[in-house]
């Protein structure tokens, strides 16, 4: 059995969004890391993926799974029971997230300050 995933591990004012280095698309990172200690079950990892709605949650791991990053197991009991788990190539990724969060650590403020001066800047159409 996993220990249970921390609901704050991901700090909901982190600016997540701004980081230039994704891998697959905004939340794929995030479950990645949620996988590293194990099998997870859906209602496992929402807990910590604050923000993330069931429906773009299962989207995710479905491409994740289509990338081969992780395998879908379903058990046949009742109620039924579906468990995600890292593959191999999927955590060959954990080295390079681990890599992504260590330079915005140093480099976020940076260009987050970067990005408002761009976009304060006169004659600058408004950030959609």
């Amino acid at each position: 059995m996993t220990t249970p995933l921390d609901p704050d591990m991901f700090d909901p004012v982190c600016p997540s969004n701004a980081m230039p280095i994704q891998i697959g698309d905004k939340w794929t990172g995030m479950v990645v890391l949620c996988l590293e200690g194990g099998p997870r079950r859906f209602s496992e990892l929402k807990a910590p993926l604050r923000g993330i709605t069931p429906k773009v949650l299962t989207q995710t791991l479905r491409a994740m799974e289509r990338d081969g990053l992780v395998t879908r197991t379903a058990y046949d009991e009742n109620p039924p029971r579906v468990e995600y788990e890292l593959t191999p190539l999927g955590r060959s990724l954990l080295t390079l997230v681990a890599a992504a969060r260590a330079w915005s650590r140093d480099h976020l403020p940076a260009l987050l300050r970067a990005r408002e001066a761009h976009d304060a800047a006169p004659g600058r159409p408004l950030r959609v």
